[in-house]
């Protein structure tokens, strides 16, 4: 899964820019579209947030992820932290199958909510979560175990963009993409339409041109993982049944697409770092050493 982390506060700078043209673009679409008729008498629309950490530990490409250490702290620790500094959350809880990461996870003051084992995905594991906890929310926002830089304003980006868009039951992030992963198949790209709405997502190059090279000229598309759901939609998710593309490609959120839901996209501009092999963890303290971020 795709890690993001802010280089330096020109870098955060541009990030908030980039999230800012996003919403204000979404928000001109929601207005077209009447917002106001989803508002209620309350004026707010989409207003209680809760993120959410998915973890497991058995993973086929690297297992026991999530309690792996960063510069002396779990994984899933450094994301927990991160998300709590988001303004739009209102909770943040962690969602384990296994005892040993929820013992951790205890350890350093999360609150955990254990779902079964039979969950296929990050997605299945938020909504079993959701349904065991007391409140009501309106939005859930998936937060990736592995993404221990993650910055609290694409938190705050995902979830402002949701609230403007009451046509789309899903948000999520790219950024632009370093042209030495076009051709990785962790790396998933997306495309998007002139309003900002999702076109598709594929761990190949897209777009992908007849010379069967990358473009150096074309803003390609990285997709950051972090994605952000109406709960109401969450709640049938799970019911919707496996399409073709999203067997093909791996790929949860191309579900939503196949089944005609609409699913906002903002863009951020984002030094995105992956750990989803062993290898990756050298990399990213390597990435923190050198920007001092403990």
């Amino acid at each position: 899964m795709p890690i993001c982390s802010s280089s330096s506060s020109s870098s955060l700078s541009s990030t908030k820019s980039w999230i800012l043209h996003g919403l204000a673009v979404g928000a001109a679409v929601a207005v077209a579209l009447g917002a106001h008729a989803y508002l209620g008498r309350s004026g707010k629309f989409r207003s209680r947030v809760i993120g959410i950490i998915p973890a497991r530990f058995a993973s086929t490409r690297f297992q026991g992820k999530p309690l792996v250490q960063i510069l002396g702290k779990p994984m899933i620790q450094r994301t927990w932290e991160r998300a709590k500094l988001a303004e739009t959350l209102d909770q943040v809880v962690v969602a384990t199958d296994d005892e040993k990461i929820a013992e951790c996870c205890r350890g350093f003051g999360a609150e955990v909510i254990m779902t079964s084992e039979s969950c296929r995905n990050g997605t299945e594991r938020c909504n079993e979560a959701l349904q065991k906890l007391d409140k009501k929310y309106d939005i859930v926002v998936n937060i990736q175990g592995d993404e221990p830089l993650i910055e609290p304003e694409i938190i705050d980006g995902i979830v402002k963009a949701l609230q403007a868009a009451p046509d789309a039951v899903f948000s999520t992030a790219v950024t632009s993409l370093k042209p030495e992963d076009a051709f990785d198949p962790n790396r998933v790209k997306c495309v998007v339409d002139n309003r900002g709405y999702a076109i598709y997502f594929s761990r190949g190059l897209i777009p992908y041109n007849k010379s069967g090279k990358v473009n150096p000229q074309f803003p390609y598309l990285l997709h950051l993982g972090i994605q952000s759901y109406d709960t109401k939609f969450l709640k049938i998710y799970p019911e919707l049944t496996p399409t073709p593309l999203q067997l093909e490609e791996d790929l949860e959120q191309l579900k939503v697409l196949e089944n005609g839901y609409k699913m906002k996209v903002i863009k951020v501009d984002h030094e995105a770092h992956g750990v989803d092999t062993p290898g990756d963890v050298e990399k990213i303290e390597q990435f923190m050493r050198e920007r001092n971020m403990a």
